[in-house]
């Protein structure tokens, strides 16, 4: 059998609990919560009222306000 060889060249981490890996881990081994009140919307009209949101990401430290204008959320998340 040949076996392959997997390397890992990097890390990255966008999550409610951190914006790099070190935030990210650090937080989870905390047992921070990323779970919190939805601000980006009304939720009066809704029931659920927490989701746990990406936060300060600033999507000008991966890609130019005017690309990042023409794209989803979803694509700059993937993007960073």
């Amino acid at each position: 059998m040949n076996r392959r060889r997997v390397v890992v060249t990097g890390l990255g981490v966008l999550s409610p609990i951190g914006n790099t890996v070190a935030q990210s881990w650090d937080n989870a081994l905390a047992g921070v919560s990323g779970a919190a009140p939805i601000e980006s919307f009304d939720t009066s009209e809704h029931t659920v009222k927490f989701s746990a949101s990406v936060k300060n990401f600033d999507v000008t430290q991966y890609m130019e306000k005017k690309e990042a204008r023409r794209v989803d959320l979803f694509i700059q998340y993937g993007m960073a």
